[in-house]
């Protein structure tokens, strides 16, 4: 059975709202927006579990409070042009879309990559999905905001010089089987970035370009 949207309504009330989500466009996204959408059917009925859900290959869903702090972090404006990297479901892809982004989602499976693009043409959505290895993206355009949903050991440079100046990227930083951070990058000028460290959390690491295999995107808090 699918979940109503009461559901939804109290997943944002006490999960985000209630823990200090205090971003009005990003609480209204997740307001709006289905996350049963972006699940498989046997899973919907969970779609607002305070938790990560399986999306089948491996991957995951991530903790609906995750996403708002991520979301929250970026600071979008209207019309921010946004990369999505390890976008997995589309789900998150959908939430920087209903914020009024233009976004671009980057995802290594290409099974996941059709799967989240269809989800987005079914819910209205004009964010574009890419099935692309993230280790070897090229980066022709540069982005206001950068949102990554796998952890990683330091930030990639190469992420770093696709931002405009002003523009930010939020990732997971740290090693897989130790203490992760949610970090914020400022690119404040051509060769100046501001770094911000805020909530441990859990996620699986970045896949490396030599592993074909294995999960990329879930995360959950660890407080």
């Amino acid at each position: 059975m699918l979940p109503s949207n009461d559901a939804r309504k109290q997943m944002v009330d006490s999960q985000l709202a209630g823990r200090g989500v205090r971003d009005s466009r990003v609480l209204e996204a997740m307001a709006s927006v289905p996350r049963e959408a972006f699940l498989p059917a046997q899973f919907a009925s969970h779609a607002y579990d305070d938790g990560p859900l399986d999306i089948g290959l491996g991957q995951t869903l991530s903790q609906p409070y995750i996403v708002a702090l991520m979301l929250e972090w970026l600071e979008l404006e209207p019309g921010a042009r946004v990369l999505d990297i390890g976008c997995g479901s589309g789900y998150v892809a959908a939430l920087l879309s209903h914020m009024g982004a233009r976004v671009i989602g980057v995802e290594r499976h290409a099974e996941l990559a059709r799967r989240a693009s269809q989800s987005l043409r079914e819910v209205g959505s004009s964010a574009r999905i890419l099935a692309a290895d993230a280790g070897a993206l090229v980066l022709p355009q540069r982005f206001d905001a950068i949102h990554v949903a796998a952890a990683g050991e330091e930030v990639p440079r190469a992420w770093l010089d696709a931002l405009v100046i002003g523009g930010r990227l939020v990732m997971p930083v740290g090693p897989e089987d130790g203490l992760q951070f949610l970090e914020r990058w400022t690119r404040r000028s051509a060769d100046d970035f501001q770094r911000e460290v805020d909530t441990p959390v859990r996620f699986v690491p970045l896949i490396d370009d030599s592993d074909q295999s294995g999960p990329q995107a879930t995360a959950s808090a660890t407080r």
